[in-house]
Order: C-alpha cells, then sequence, then structure tokens
C-alpha cells in the first residue's frame, strides 16, 4: 500500500481580505484548524503545516502534536516557495512516501471523504496526478505521485501544482467536487459563505 502525505498551504498574507483568512471562523472554528482536523481524519502522519505570513498567530491554532509547522521564510515568492518548503520538510520526515495530497486552507467544503477519494482514485486509475475538478477547472486538493517530487521542487514564483496538471494531462485523473470554487479571498466572499449565497451554491 502506498504512503500518502499531506501538505497544507497556509503561508499566504491574505492581502486582499486585509486579516488572515486563515483565522476565519466558520461553524465554530477556524479555517486552518478545520483543514488539520479535517486531514487529520485521513493522513494521521505525515501532515506538514507551511506557515509564512502571520506564523507566530497561526501557530497558537495548531495543538496536534502529529502536525509539523514549517516556516516558510519565502512566502512572499508565492505558492511555489510554499510547496517546496512542504516537501523538503515531508521527504526529510518520511523518505518513503509515494504521494503527495496539496492542500489549502480557504477551500472550507473539504472534507475528509474528498481526502479518501483523492487516494482511492490513485489506487484504482493508477495516474500519476489527480486533481479535484469544479466550475471547468482542475485544482487543489490535488495528490501528486513522487515522480513529480523533482518538478515540484523546480517550481517558481506563483507556480502551483496547476502547472504540472497542464503539462501531464495524460497522467491526470480527476475527482469532482462541486464546491472546490468556493475559496475565501475577500469579505465578500467570506460573507457569502457565511450567508449560503454563493452565486450557483448548492
Amino acid at each position: 500500500m502506498e504512503l500518502t502525505g499531506l501538505i497544507l498551504l497556509a503561508a499566504g498574507a491574505s492581502t486582499r481580505l486585509g486579516q488572515p483568512k486563515q483565522l476565519l471562523e466558520y461553524e465554530g472554528q477556524t479555517l486552518i484548524k478545520h483543514a488539520i482536523d479535517t486531514a487529520l481524519q485521513v493522513i494521521p502522519t505525515p501532515l506538514i503545516v507551511v506557515l509564512g505570513a502571520n506564523a507566530e498567530l497561526l501557530k497558537n491554532e495548531i495543538s496536534s502534536s502529529k502536525v509539523h509547522i514549517v516556516n516558510n521564510p519565502n512566502w512572499e515568492e508565492g505558492m511555489s516557495s510554499s510547496i517546496r518548503c512542504g516537501l523538503h520538510t515531508l521527504l526529510k520526515i518520511s523518505p518513503a512516501i509515494d504521494n503527495v495530497i496539496l492542500m489549502v486552507c480557504d477551500q472550507p467544503y473539504v472534507s475528509a471523504s474528498l481526502i479518501k477519494s483523492l487516494i482511492a482514485e490513485r489506487e484504482q486509475a493508477l495516474k500519476g496526478i489527480i486533481a479535484c475538478t469544479y466550475k471547468n477547472t482542475l485544482g487543489t486538493p490535488v495528490l501528486l505521485n513522487k515522480k513529480y517530487f523533482s518538478q515540484l521542487l523546480n517550481l517558481n514564483g506563483a507556480e502551483g501544482a496547476k502547472k504540472l496538471i497542464k503539462k501531464f494531462p495524460d497522467d491526470v485523473s480527476t475527482i469532482s467536487f462541486p464546491l472546490g470554487f468556493i475559496d475565501i479571498d475577500t469579505a465578500e466572499e467570506y460573507e457569502q459563505l457565511i450567508n449560503n449565497s454563493f452565486s450557483g451554491f448548492k
């Protein structure tokens, strides 16, 4: 059975929101705590959380000893730096890891069953990349096999897994995540989340 780790990317500064989106509350807990608790239901270890902006504030929300926190000093470079930082840490902790799931904090409808579906699709389809599909796009959470680790470590700037999804379409399988389009970048989007009023909300 393959070993799958998970990297939660939580280093961004939430500049469009004006406050750390990771600390927004939804259904009684912060978005970062929800994401960690959800991931731990499926991936007890290794779970890597990459922090950057507001790291000290966010650390207060992470209580589980099963979480490996890593600070990304280059978070301002963009998502690629957090992916590199998280993957380096994951490979140090678990060199034999077969797959990694990349996940973000601001998709509040990510569930344990969705993460399990990514892993199940990898086992069934044997594709190197398993992505979520929503609103005519492919995105996070996304699982990547170890054959792509070197390319993840060579990403730059704002690049993320989507670059590899586009580069290797024949090695991509997908699972449906209709509410994946809901991510929180602005105060208006947060208000829509609280009021269940997103356009196309189901």
